[in-house]
């Protein structure tokens, strides 16, 4: 069996009069992330492993922030053209494991619904997702609540 694993990170910041979205969740918060598709940083880690792991770039080669038809882009729908270009080329994901990382909203709530999400996009048993969720003890950007990153390792096998 061949095996190739991928990690991925995002992060972008927070602002007002945008949804936060993670994992597909809108989570309910006074503050979003900016960014050219939804902003959903745990998506875009995840997306980044994949390729990654099979030395593909990364997300911005695929869908640039030049390019208007990404704008507001669900990053669910990127997910599945990623895992599509993934099984294209004869590989399949063996597990995920991410976490995320913000001070504010606490995301445990809202972790099984990412995980469902992430796994029904991908056509993944939910054990097979792994989301968790930390602050950066009021430490850098996310510390201060300017932004919220998301870390994510994808093992690939064919």
């Amino acid at each position: 069996m061949n095996i190739r694993i991928g990690n991925g990170y995002d992060i972008h910041k927070l602002v007002s009069d945008r949804p936060l979205i993670l994992g597909g969740v809108n989570i309910p918060h006074q503050l979003g992330l900016l960014g050219h598709s939804d902003a959903d940083v745990l998506t875009h880690a995840i997306m980044d492993a994949m390729l990654g792991a099979l030395s593909l770039g990364d997300i911005g080669h695929y869908f640039p922030p030049s390019d208007p038809q990404w704008s507001g882009a669900d990053s669910l729908i990127l997910l599945a053209q990623v895992d599509s270009l993934i099984k294209d080329q004869g590989w399949q994901i063996s597990n995920i494991d991410s976490v995320v990382v913000a001070e504010k909203p606490k995301l445990k709530p809202h972790i099984q619904k990412m995980r469902d999400n992430l796994a029904g996009v991908l056509q993944l048993e939910p054990n097979q997702v792994g989301v968790k969720a930390t602050t950066n003890e009021k430490l850098g950007p996310v510390g201060r609540e300017e932004g919220i990153c998301a870390y994510a390792v994808v093992l690939l096998s064919q």
